[in-house]
C-alpha cells in the first residue's frame, strides 16, 4: 500500500510539472521559462525534476504528447466531411488557443535554431499529430466514401498544410471559409482539385488567397 501511495505521489508531482511547463510557456514564453520557475509553479524540488527530464525542453515535448492525445478527440460522426471538419475545428483551436498551442509554437520556433530538438519533433512529436490527421482519411476509405487510388498522404498535406501555415508563419486568421474550403476540397478525393465549379464564393476566395 506504501508502494502505492508513492507512485501516486509520484505521477501527481509528475502532472503538476506538466501543467506548470505549459501554463508558463502560455504566460511568459518559451525563452523565460526556467526549471527553477516550473519547480516552483509545480511546487516540487528542482532534483524532483531532474529525475524524469534533463531540461525545460524534454519537459515541454513530454507535455504536448500528452496534451495532444487527450485535447484532439477524433469523433467519428459517421461521414468523412463531417469528420473532418470537426477535427480541424480541434485543430484550430489546439494550435491557436489552447496552452498546448502555445507550447507547440514555442518548440517549432526553437527547432529553428535547435538541430536536436527539430530531430525529436520530426521522430516523434510530428508522427503522433500526422497519425492524428489521418483518422477521418482513413475511416472515409474503409467507407468507401475516397476513390480506392486516392492519395491520401497527399489529400492529408492539403487539408492541415494552410492551417499550420496560418498558424505558424502568416499568423492569417483561420477562418469557417476556410475550412469549408478545406473539407470541401478533400470531399473530392483528389488532391488539387478545385473545391466547386459552382458559383465560386467565400471558402474559394480562401483557398485562391
Amino acid at each position: 500500500m506504501h508502494r502505492g501511495n508513492r507512485h501516486g505521489r509520484s505521477e501527481a508531482a509528475r502532472e503538476a510539472v506538466l501543467q506548470a511547463a505549459d501554463d508558463l510557456v502560455a504566460e511568459i514564453g518559451y525563452a523565460k521559462v526556467t526549471i527553477e520557475g516550473i519547480a516552483s509553479r509545480a511546487g516540487v524540488a528542482k532534483q524532483t525534476i531532474y529525475r524524469w527530464w534533463r531540461s525545460k525542453t524534454d519537459i515541454l515535448v513530454d507535455a504536448f504528447t500528452a496534451d495532444s492525445a487527450q485535447e484532439l478527440t477524433l469523433r467519428d460522426t459517421g461521414a468523412f466531411r463531417t469528420d473532418l471538419r470537426a477535427h480541424l475545428d480541434e485543430l484550430v483551436r489546439f494550435l491557436e488557443v489552447s496552452d498546448s498551442g502555445a507550447v507547440f509554437r514555442a518548440l517549432v520556433g526553437q527547432a529553428q535554431h535547435d538541430p536536436e530538438l527539430a530531430a525529436r519533433l520530426r521522430a516523434e512529436v510530428l508522427p503522433q499529430l500526422r497519425a492524428r490527421d489521418r483518422v477521418p482519411f482513413d475511416r472515409a476509405a474503409a467507407r468507401g466514401e475516397l476513390p480506392a487510388e486516392a492519395d491520401v498522404d497527399l489529400l492529408v498535406d492539403q487539408a492541415v498544410g494552410p492551417i499550420h501555415f496560418r498558424v505558424l508563419v502568416t499568423g492569417e486568421p483561420v477562418t469557417p471559409a476556410l475550412l469549408d474550403a478545406l473539407v470541401t476540397r478533400a470531399g473530392q478525393g483528389q488532391p488539387g482539385t478545385p473545391p466547386s465549379q459552382e458559383q465560386p464564393g467565400a471558402a474559394d476566395a480562401e483557398l485562391d488567397r
